[in-house]
């Protein structure tokens, strides 16, 4: 049975299918003006789904009567970040439907339906206006842009800003690579003989790893290493005169494999352990 309505006004709430959600309340607690749909449900272009993809549909609007373009946002949500959220979406089961091929090469086969994992919000294309805050973890299979454009995640890894001392020139640098996962301090050690290292050196490098380079200041010291471990470097001058130098220290991390440079084949053939990497470009962020 159908009915057929020129305009519906509903002054207190509209329910569709089976269940309640008693969030809306009940009775004279009943929140006025809420929809609750059992769904599934599309919004806009009817066309755009073939298949049921989801509880809520939303497709590009193909309405004539509406006064915005024709080419426009899906979904449009306009509000602040924060409690109460203009848009909340939660992962559900999922299935998804996988055509297989004939033994002959014919044609499609039988359609499976597999369960998998959902995503909580899947869209395609996105514009977003304004902060945008991300709580857990970003994972990203294209690539990964900003400032227009300006800046790639798989060309260098770069900084680029406006030059702190010549008007209307820009800065940029670049981050050093080497073979190795390597960590660094530097600083300038006086009037003592120590160099105290980071407390937290000792759970994430190989103390072995170790090099000093020392930089005398004002006059030659004859300042040497005498030793080190895994909080301090000692060090030693001609005659036991004032130490003044400048040190860099670098130091190999032991939480990880180490880094195999040169190998045959794709990033798929690394012959270490892929879990251990982020490549930009490939898949950044996103370890295989």
């Amino acid at each position: 049975m159908s009915f057929q309505f020129d305009t519906l006004h509903i002054s207190h709430q509209l329910t569709t299918g089976v269940g309640y959600p008693y969030c809306f309340g009940l009775g004279e607690k009943i929140i006025r003006g809420s929809v609750y749909l059992d769904g599934p449900s599309i919004t806009g272009d009817e066309n755009t789904f073939k298949t049921v993809e989801a509880s809520v549909m939303i497709g590009p609007c193909n309405n004539e009567d509406s006064p915005i373009p024709k080419v426009c946002e899906s979904l449009s949500v306009c509000g602040p970040l924060k409690d109460p959220y203009s848009l909340v979406v939660r992962a559900g089961p999922h299935f998804t439907r996988d055509v297989t091929c004939t033994l002959d090469g014919a044609g499609p086969g039988p359609t499976v339906v597999t369960p998998s994992v959902a995503s909580a919000l899947f869209i395609g294309d996105v514009d977003i206006y304004g902060f945008t805050r991300v709580k857990n973890d970003l994972v990203a299979e294209g690539e990964v842009k900003s400032q227009c454009g300006g800046h790639v995640l798989s060309a260098k890894k770069n900084f680029d800003i406006p030059h702190p001392t010549k008007e209307g020139w820009r800065l940029t640098h670049t981050c050093p690579e080497g073979p190795e996962a390597a960590v660094y301090i530097r600083g300038r050690v006086k009037n003592t003989s120590e160099i105290h290292l980071p407390e937290y050196w000792k759970g994430l490098v190989d103390i072995n790893s170790i090099t000093v380079n020392l930089t005398p200041i004002g006059a030659h010291q004859d300042v040497i290493i005498k030793r080190w471990d895994d909080s301090k470097v000692y060090l030693q001058s001609k005659g036991g005169m004032p130490i003044d130098c400048f040190y860099y220290i670098m130091a190999e991390r032991k939480d990880t494999e180490k880094l195999i440079p040169e190998y045959r084949g794709t990033i798929e053939d690394y012959p270490g352990d892929n879990s251990q990497r982020s490549i930009a470009g490939y898949h950044y962020d996103v370890k295989t």
